[in-house]
């Protein structure tokens, strides 16, 4: 069974930081590009950041850069999203993509960014 769980997300200041993670199983993960996409509320989805197969390329949306990073360790089959700087309008559900000849999608984190 095909599977992506993000944790890592809750309830931070602005200006703070969180580090998100998305575990994988179920499909040979180094096969596969990995992405975040946030959906804000009441908004569509919003493609945040991704990185290739080993980790060599990486890639952002221009009100990420230079805040936030991707990253993945093959060896755990996991994929990271370390946010810093956090704005309020980063306050969204964060999804974990998998991506090759066909996706697969987490179930989301929440991450609620506010005084």
């Amino acid at each position: 069974e095909v599977q992506l769980v993000e944790s890592g997300g809750g309830l931070v200041q602005p200006g703070g930081s969180l580090r998100l993670s998305c575990a994988a199983s179920g499909f040979t993960f180094d096969d596969y590009a990995m992405s975040w996409v946030r959906q804000a509320p009441g908004k569509g989805l919003e493609w945040v950041s991704a990185i290739n197969w080993n980790g060599g390329s990486t890639y952002y949306a221009e009100s990420m850069k230079g805040r936030f990073t991707i990253s993945r360790d093959n060896a755990k089959n996991t994929v990271y999203l370390q946010m810093n700087s956090l704005k309020p309008e980063d306050t969204a559900v964060y999804y974990c993509n998998a991506r090759h000849q066909i996706q697969f999608w987490g179930q989301g984190t929440l991450v609620a960014v506010s005084p």
